[in-house]
């Protein structure tokens, strides 16, 4: 039996059909991560969605931006960006069945001294903390406090965490945190605006898993999300975006020995502009 973690999908099928084939998983015996933004930008979201939910136990996948984009549109508290890919999900049969299934996928999963989120851990955080926090998130996701938690601008959320925040701006930060984040500025504040590469970043930031202070240190953190950042693996670390549906590769990491296989992403799963988020 083989733990596969696998990057940003991003509705690229025919590069994740691809992909699954080269590592030959078994979905009797073998396990998937799935490291979240199954969708949105690439071709094929619905499909992916409809593979991953068939999985059933063999797979657990936690939320990321795009992800949570798709259950606002459907919530009615967001409206469609000009990228999106998601009217395919969006006018489905089995909508409502997808998407309920997404609603209940948590933001961060826990396996001994492995932690997988979508984007990163505030500094502040222990292991213990942000679990409680994405606990309580994800409770106000799957109920009526998701309208205002996906309704609100995250320019409204606090620039820095602190002991004591109230109930939603707590809540909208840490889902900042766990969805969004890259960086941290000189001054130790989250920049959830940068999308570029680490050399790009404003004077001063650093990517957040090499704060040296990070309170999750003790931790190996898997995620994706940046995916200018691309296939970046270090002794407490496991970015795992490598850009698929940018023109560039989707990555699958073995857990149990971190062997690491690529596939090229498919002419047809590319999509029409670059960059973003």
């Amino acid at each position: 039996m083989a733990t596969w973690i696998i990057g940003d999908i991003q509705g690229c099928h025919s590069t994740l059909r691809r992909l699954l084939a080269r590592i030959r998983f078994d979905d009797r015996a073998d396990r998937l991560w799935l490291v979240g933004d199954l969708v949105n930008r690439g071709p094929s979201s619905l499909e992916v969605l409809r593979w991953a939910r068939g999985l059933g136990e063999r797979l657990t996948v936690v939320l990321g931006n795009h992800d949570l984009h798709l259950l606002a549109r459907w919530l009615g508290a967001a409206g469609a960006k000009r990228t999106d890919t998601l009217d395919e999900v969006l006018a489905a049969p089995d909508r409502d069945d997808l998407l309920s299934w997404l609603r209940e996928r948590p933001l961060l999963h826990r396996e001994g001294d492995v932690v997988m989120v979508h984007a990163g851990l505030l500094p502040e955080w222990t292991v213990d903390e942000a679990e409680a926090l994405a606990l309580e998130v994800e409770r106000a996701i799957r109920g009526p406090e998701a309208l205002e938690l996906f309704g609100r601008s995250r320019r409204a959320a606090p620039r820095r965490w602190k002991a004591g925040l109230d109930e939603l701006p707590r809540r909208q930060l840490a889902l900042l945190a766990l969805t969004r984040l890259r960086t941290l500025a000189a001054n130790g504040e989250p920049e959830f605006d940068f999308t570029g590469p680490p050399l790009s970043a404003p004077a001063g930031a650093i990517p957040w898993f090499l704060v040296p202070s990070r309170r999750s240190g003790d931790a190996t953190i898997a995620f994706g999300h940046w995916a200018a950042l691309g296939l970046n693996l270090g002794p407490r670390h496991l970015a795992l975006d490598s850009a698929c549906v940018w023109g560039g590769t989707l990555t699958a990491l073995r857990l149990e020995d971190r062997a690491v296989v690529q596939e090229p992403g498919v002419e047809g799963d590319v999509a029409a502009r670059g960059g973003g988020e």
